[in-house]
């Protein structure tokens, strides 16, 4: 017997070449078996084994969403019991049973979302910046001018009956929404229509034509990037560079630390909808229905990526900078080659213009958001399309981003929407 007979080191070397259902059959041996085959040690690395890496030859993301799923590394964690966790809600994410949160308290569109594993932060048509608490789902902040405090409750009737399992309070008008409001010193007279932050700084971008960089810890605004003469429909950024584009068909690489220009890129024919930042490599996509890439450094465009129809409005670049997707008009998500610009595969299902792509690839999924009011999941590699959300919002889904365990949404109604694949889930 040698979990009984060698030492214990030397029995969990033999156990951990066995799978989860293995061990657990294995419990039922005896109790010195069980008491061997629960170990926190074999448990842990089980867990790491499956979930701690990337499982793609990748870089991390520079600006990393949500959270990875593999907790903190306590000596005393339940590592069985977290394995368990992640179990239950993959199989809730093949399955597409995710339970809806609705969060309100913008008074009109909300365009934008980032979130980590603590908070989340929106921009809307409001012109206000929100920060949620994404444990309790509580408003912390909202950031704006004078002129942009709400003053009133917003109301929404429409959830989604038998899968609606919290609808946070609005807090407008109360006496802790007006404590929470923040006027900074600088602020946006228009829409906010991008943002995106790290751990020191947060840009957003917006229909008056500016970007402003802000402290992430104070919500104080750092710099005003002035350059576009059309709203700034997106941005992305890494440590050295900050990229905006425009409904002015430009895109501007600026300096991060001092905010000056560095180099405007020109070529698409229409509004640059979308960017995103791999190295010195920037995919961008346009409703002239062209995804561009460029060398920042140099300026020029390395290659183009058509679509087969009108516009697009979405694009995402791949962790590794190996693929482009794209979407827009013609209702298609479209996977390109960024190597070749060859169309090496499509997704499809919306029935109306897809407005927002996210791509997780740690978890090798794609989380889009539509006209035609619904949310989807796609098998990135495999490109099947694995969970569909119908009409879980009144309006045009915005903005969608996701982690390991939730989609979050925004949309026209006003309202963020998450759909949370691990609520109620043990661990």
């Amino acid at each position: 017997d040698f979990v009984k007979d060698l030492p214990a080191e030397l029995g969990e070397n033999i156990l951990s070449c066995l799978d989860a259902q293995s061990l657990t059959n294995i419990e039922r041996v005896n109790k010195c078996w069980q008491q061997a085959a629960r170990s926190r040690h074999i448990w842990r690395n089980l867990f790491m084994s499956e979930y701690g890496h990337n499982p793609h030859p990748v870089r991390e993301p520079l600006l990393p969403v949500g959270a990875a799923g593999i907790g903190r590394r306590e000596p005393q964690k339940d590592w069985r019991l977290m394995y368990k966790a992640r179990k239950e809600i993959e199989r809730n994410w093949r399955h597409g049973n995710g339970s809806a949160i609705y969060l309100s308290g913008h008074t009109d569109s909300v365009y934008c979302v980032q979130f980590d594993n603590e908070k989340l932060i929106t921009g809307s048509r409001d012109r206000t910046i929100r920060v949620w608490d994404l444990h309790n789902y509580q408003c912390l902040k909202v950031v704006g001018g004078p002129s942009s405090q709400p003053t009133e409750p917003h109301k929404y009737q429409k959830v989604v009956d038998g899968y609606t399992v919290f609808k946070a309070p609005c807090v407008n008008g109360t006496a802790y929404g007006n404590a929470i409001f923040h006027a900074p010193r600088d602020f946006h007279s228009a829409s906010v229509l991008c943002l995106q932050y790290d751990s020191e700084i947060m840009v957003t971008g917006s229909s008056d034509n500016t970007c402003i960089v802000w402290d992430i810890k104070t919500f104080q605004p750092i710099r005003r990037l002035f350059r576009h003469s059309a709203g700034v429909l997106d941005i992305c950024f890494d440590d050295k560079h900050i990229i905006s584009c425009s409904k002015d068909a430009s895109i501007i690489v600026w300096d991060r630390a001092t905010g000056t220009v560095i180099r405007t890129l020109l070529g698409h024919r229409g509004p640059v909808n979308a960017v995103q930042l791999r190295g010195n490599l920037l995919v961008s996509a346009s409703g002239d229905g062209v995804a561009r890439l460029w060398n920042i450094e140099s300026g020029s465009c390395v290659r183009e990526f058509a679509s087969r129809d009108r516009g697009l409005a979405a694009v995402e670049f791949s962790d590794d900078a190996r693929f482009v997707l794209a979407g827009g008009n013609d209702q298609v998500i479209y996977k390109f080659d960024a190597r070749t610009g060859d169309l090496v595969g499509t997704y499809k299902g919306h029935e109306a213009l897809v407005r927002s792509l996210f791509l997780d690839t740690r978890n090798n999924r794609i989380i889009s958001g539509s006209y035609d009011l619904s949310l989807r999941v796609y098998d990135y590699e495999k490109g099947g399309e694995v969970a569909t959300f119908p009409q879980w919002t009144t309006s045009w889904m915005l903005s969608a981003k996701s982690d390991y365990r939730r989609i979050v949404s925004t949309s026209q109604d006003g309202r963020i929407l998450i759909v949370d694949f691990g609520y109620g889930v043990e661990g």
